[in-house]
């Protein structure tokens, strides 16, 4: 018998960037081929905008996953270098600090130094990584795997409503690619709450509607230049 409970936040960090990226790609692609199909582009025009859509943003969301999240990597060990050094030029300090803080978590005086002292015996800078500053094996940042994520994520959700935009008649792109997006996002709203444990429901709805709304927005876009040009 398993002495632990089956929890999901060790998987938060894949889910965020993978959902993002699937969201990201399913909308942003989907928008602008609605945007430029209300424009009277031709099919031939459309699926090329789609196409660029596709590869501009799978890069951008890589590029962009990794910088954000090498900063906050940058961050995390500029902060453990420094407890680090602090731990050998202020081991007592360091300990005392640990100690108040299970104290302030509800543990007795006497009870908290001597877990303190035996945590930080056993690993020193795990203990104040951990209640200290917060960071956990879990919460680590990991910028190749978000970068990895984000882009395989990005391309697979974009490539739905291209390839709907591709094979639909020309003069149903924009009602195919607005029906199907929006049943894609649905179902990455399903995936995502039962991976994360979260509510179904609400995770469906919050996608269908931000993603309605920028078709909405990119089909008026259209709309308007098109009666301009």
């Amino acid at each position: 018998m398993s002495i632990h409970e089956e929890h999901r936040s060790h998987r938060s960090g894949w889910l965020r960037a993978a959902v993002l990226g699937a969201n990201d790609g399913i909308v942003s692609t989907a928008s602008l081929i609605i945007g430029v199909a209300s424009a009277e582009a031709t099919q031939q025009s459309i699926v090329l905008a789609g196409v660029a859509g596709l590869v501009a943003g799978a890069m951008s969301m890589a590029a962009g996953e990794y910088v954000s999240v090498s900063s906050q990597s940058d961050t995390e060990k500029a902060d453990l270098e420094q407890e680090k050094e602090s731990l050998k030029s202020n081991y007592e300090f360091e300990l005392n600090e640990l100690a108040y803080i299970y104290e302030q978590r509800g543990v007795d005086a006497g009870l908290a130094k001597q877990v303190a002292e035996q945590l930080m015996a056993y690993d020193s800078l795990a203990s104040h990584a951990r209640d200290e500053i917060g960071i956990t094996d879990i919460s680590i940042a990991r910028p190749l795997q978000a970068a990895f994520y984000s882009a395989i994520t990005f391309t697979l959700g974009a490539l739905l409503p291209l390839i709907a935009a591709w094979l639909v008649p020309h003069q149903w792109i924009i009602q195919s690619v607005a029906i199907l997006s929006l049943l894609f996002l649905a179902s990455l709203g399903t995936i995502a709450a039962k991976a994360g444990g979260a509510p179904i429901l609400r995770a469906a709805i919050r996608v269908l509607f931000w993603g309605a709304l920028a078709m909405i927005m990119t089909y008026m876009v259209g709309q308007f230049f098109g009666v301009l040009v």
